[in-house]
């Protein structure tokens, strides 16, 4: 299953970037989760938008520890509404204890809202818990069955792990991946990453990211195609024209 991930619409109202998805071609997409427009009228309309178009929503974003106010239980009750798959955390804080803390309690709403449902852990290199092994070790700790790793080929990159290390885990820690592309040099400075990744990531096959290896490592999976980039949506500012351009760029890897 190949999705449109929500960051590549994030600047988008969510009903129209789900209409636009689906119209585009897509079988899946993101939603993202702001809890200041997320209203139950709001929610509504994303779940009419989604049941009209039959688009099927893989993921909700984002619940971020070290950010106010918690959001963890509407999020999660959106994410069960809409029938999504998985919920996206990470965390901008240091502190362990209270991350695995965090994370198992955001499991255990997703296991009371719907069984399907499963807690990823994405980590971010410019973030504190910003390796794979750190997040590897959040889900572990946590001791919840229904949380796993979000595995961004960027983010992996750019903590200096090759995707061949992936083929020694557990594949049910690994449910799905976000993709996109980059030059292999990394951005120095954690600003600088995070930069990069909100607004300068290339579309498979324009960087330099070994993303065949990665699909060798992880195979059989849903696909997120994360590629957010400042000048796709300069140039692509109509909801159905961007998800058309992305679906174009990427449609050959279903």
């Amino acid at each position: 299953m190949l999705s449109l991930a929500a960051g590549v619409m994030a600047d988008l109202p969510v009903p129209d970037s789900v209409t636009a998805a689906a119209a585009a071609g897509w079988p899946a997409c993101g939603v993202w989760f702001d809890h200041e427009v997320w209203t139950a009228a709001h929610e509504r309309e994303v779940l009419r938008r989604v049941a009209d178009s039959g688009i099927a929503v893989l993921d909700v974003e984002p619940i971020i520890v070290g950010l106010e106010p918690d959001v963890s239980e509407r999020l999660v009750d959106a994410a069960a509404a809409l029938g999504a798959r998985f919920v996206l955390f990470t965390a901008r804080v240091a502190d362990q204890a209270l991350v695995v803390e965090r994370f198992g309690h955001a499991c255990d709403l997703a296991a009371a809202a719907d069984p399907r449902l499963t807690i990823v852990y994405e980590f971010l290199p410019a973030f504190p818990i910003g390796t794979l092994a750190g997040a590897l070790g959040v889900v572990r700790d946590s001791g919840r069955s229904n949380g796993a790793v979000l595995v961004d080929n960027l983010h992996l990159s750019r903590s200096g792990v090759m995707p061949e290390v992936l083929h020694s885990l557990d594949p049910s820690l690994l449910p799905y991946l976000q993709v996109s592309d980059a030059p292999r040099q990394a951005p120095k400075g954690s600003d600088e990453l995070l930069h990069e990744a909100r607004h300068a990531r290339l579309w498979p096959g324009d960087g330099e990211l070994p993303i065949g290896e990665l699909l060798s490592a992880v195979p059989h999976v849903p696909l997120s195609f994360e590629v957010r980039s400042q000048r796709v949506r300069d140039t692509f500012r109509d909801p159905l024209d961007r998800a058309a351009f992305a679906w174009s760029r990427v449609h050959h890897l279903a």
